[in-house]
């Protein structure tokens, strides 16, 4: 059987209010515990006498039978010199999953291509600018075109004027 001395919660909903027990490992955590050996208040102030009650004595004992206390729990006993709490460092805990991994390396081939395309847009631009005696011919010559572009529309009437003779006759 292996004991763990932890909270368990009770009080109201939005109003927290923990029990420190020793209870069989295998038991829900506001199920079956052998002892109360506390309470704990998170809704009173730090400094406040009844925020933290525990009977040292009967947590001493249950540590000697071979209990292991919760993180909290151990937080609470470390702080009243009972036992050294091991501190816990997870440097993998802010690294974003392989999914948000994906979609940040999506966003930033995007980003990527986006510069790229600028920076080609940019090129075109300078070596536009810098060559304008050769664009100067072409634009002239769509004026030249321009008339062409009237004569079919002069056309259009003669051949009206040659479709109302067929169905006059």
């Amino acid at each position: 059987m292996a004991l763990k001395i932890r909270m368990s919660r009770t009080g109201a909903k939005k109003r927290p209010f923990y029990r420190i027990v020793v209870a069989d490992s295998r038991m829900p955590r506001d199920g079956r515990f052998i002892e109360k050996i506390g309470t704990y208040n998170p809704l009173l102030p730090k400094d406040h006498a009844e925020r933290l009650v525990l009977d040292l004595e009967r947590a001493k004992h249950w540590i000697g039978l071979g209990a292991q206390a919760s993180d909290r729990v151990a937080r609470f006993l470390d702080d009243a010199g009972l036992m050294k709490r091991t501190v816990r460092n997870n440097p993998q805990k802010a690294v974003p999953g392989a999914k948000a991994q994906e979609r940040l390396a999506a966003i930033e081939d995007a980003k990527k291509a986006a510069e790229e395309a600028a920076a080609e847009a940019a090129a075109a631009e300078a070596e536009a600018a810098a060559a304008p005696v050769e664009e100067a011919p072409v634009e002239e010559a769509p004026a030249e075109e321009a008339p062409a572009e009237e004569a079919p529309a002069e056309e259009a009437p003669a051949e009206e004027a040659a479709a109302e003779e067929k169905t006059t006759a």
